[in-house]
């Protein structure tokens, strides 16, 4: 004899925030959308944030939400220091302070997320 399924819980409308949502809000909100338990999503969001830190410190560089952004690590090398001209006032030399190597981190949206706004 088959089990019946229980009825799903229909997810309340999504409404616009007049804020920015919290940490709490986002995760309360998609578990409750997904049938999901809270801990769950949460798990879901760290090991995500576990995945693109892997991927961005000791990967290839790049990440990828799909349909949401891509993250990207630029390394920047180190500059010297030093007299340099004054883009503004031509003629005039300006001083230059010399900057550690760096990493940056840029993030572009894709077509999806561009297509939501």
């Amino acid at each position: 004899m088959a089990k019946a399924k229980a009825p799903a819980v229909k997810a309340p409308k999504l409404t616009p925030a007049p804020k920015v949502r919290s940490k709490g809000d986002v995760y309360t909100t998609i578990a409750s959308h997904t049938g999901l338990a809270r801990k769950q999503v949460a798990g879901v969001f760290d090991t995500l944030g576990k995945i693109i830190e892997t991927d961005l410190s000791k990967g290839c560089g790049m990440f990828a939400v799909p349909g949401m952004m891509k993250i990207t690590v630029i390394k920047k090398p180190a500059t010297k220091g030093g007299m340099r001209p004054n883009p503004f006032k031509p003629g005039e030399m300006m001083e230059v302070k010399p900057k550690p190597a760096r990493k940056v981190v840029k993030v572009r949206p894709l077509r999806a997320l561009k297509a939501m706004v």
